[in-house]
């Protein structure tokens, strides 16, 4: 029996090489596949946790930001109820002075100014507290990410302060220039308004249109401003304007400034801006609407539905639009998140800008260019 075998094994040898090199070959290759499976889901489950962390932290950064948002509105506010200080004027009115007619030119140019510079300055807050949260939300990314194999931290605490110190520009003389900036056009616009004269709410608009483009597009003055210089001081103003003595920290600090700059001077920074001061307009013109409503029974109805139309046909005395115009700054720059501070916090083209400034300082290859 022994012997047919082997006879057997002989006759076939070649083929049972075959075979076992082939059961062999598809074995190895079977351990060699689920090691390579076993490998892309192990990167597959990395990448998706990496996303997951890098998302968490992301939309943990933009509630910062609005948070952030939020506790200097006051700060702002303050600031501009120091420059254009209204309340001086109202109290002079209330002793019938002589030059009671000068008092109230000068009430209607300072209360005009406050509000559209509350517009202009609570926008810019919004949106550049949105760069720089974002510019250094993925340098901690990474930061984090990297912190277990000894580098040195791409935005140390230091760093951290000294650039984030910079939004003071905004709040001091940024301020300061934005104010003469838009006093400059409100006088240009409203100065030859009489206080008697009425405006409807479209007219209203369309003075707040002239003021921002005098604003925005300058009137042939050498001395018109980008919108991004209120924001951040020019480069000579920096850091950088030390000759000497810059510490490893003050460089870096510098070219987070620099790279900040670059953002609020790119194309789609204007664009995002222009967006929430469109925004921030039509809504102060929505609380300046409640009180261009007609009168009740107007229009033969003992409950009239207000609309555009019949808003056209209201119209208020200049006196009468001055105290309501000084008394917006306080909804505009409120701190209890208000219908104005909302509508800008919920842009969706700001919430995509972020986005991609996050995404941009997130990645490594980014930060080592």
């Amino acid at each position: 029996m022994f012997s047919s075998t082997w006879n057997f094994l002989k006759r076939h040898k070649r083929k049972f090489i075959f075979a076992g090199a082939f059961v062999g070959g598809v074995y190895f290759l079977g351990k060699y596949a689920q090691k390579k499976i076993r490998e892309m889901q192990e990167r597959e489950a990395s990448e998706y946790i990496a996303q997951a962390r890098r998302q968490f932290h992301f939309e943990s950064n933009q509630r910062t930001c609005n948070m952030t948002v939020l506790s200097m509105l006051p700060t702002l506010r303050e600031a501009i109820l120091h420059h254009l200080n209204s309340e001086s004027l109202t109290t002079l009115l209330k002793s019938k002075p002589a030059n009671k007619l000068d008092i109230w030119e000068d009430l209607k140019i300072i209360s005009f100014t406050r509000s559209v510079v509350a517009v202009y300055s609570t926008c810019m807050l919004v949106v550049l507290l949105r760069v720089q949260l974002n510019i250094i939300g993925g340098y901690l990314y990474l930061d984090n990410s990297v912190s277990k194999s000894g580098m040195m931290p791409l935005a140390p605490p230091d760093v951290q302060q000294q650039y984030l110190s910079s939004i003071q520009h905004l709040l001091g003389d940024g301020l300061s220039e934005m104010i003469t900036a838009v006093k400059k056009a409100v006088q240009n616009t409203l100065g030859g308004v009489s206080l008697k004269q009425s405006l409807s709410l479209q007219e209203l608009e369309q003075h707040l249109n002239q003021i921002r483009a005098q604003v925005e597009e300058g009137d042939g003055d050498s001395t018109h401003r980008p919108l991004s210089w209120y924001m951040m001081p020019d480069e000579e103003n920096t850091l950088a304007a030390q000759a000497c003595g810059l510490t490893e920290n003050d460089v870096t600090t510098i070219k987070l400034l620099n790279e900040t700059r670059d953002m609020l001077e790119s194309p789609d920074f204007g664009t995002v801006l222009n967006t929430c001061l469109n925004r921030g307009f039509n809504r102060f013109l929505d609380n300046m609407a409640e009180f261009f409503r007609p009168p009740p029974g107007a229009q033969g109805d003992s409950t009239p539905i207000t609309t555009p139309d019949s808003l056209s046909h209201v119209s208020l005395p200049v006196a009468k639009i001055i105290p309501i115009v000084n008394g917006q700054i306080h909804s505009i720059c409120s701190e209890i998140p208000s219908h104005f501070v909302q509508d800008l916090l919920m842009i969706d083209q700001v919430k995509e800008f972020a986005a991609n400034v996050y995404e941009t300082f997130s990645t490594s290859h980014e930060l080592q260019k």
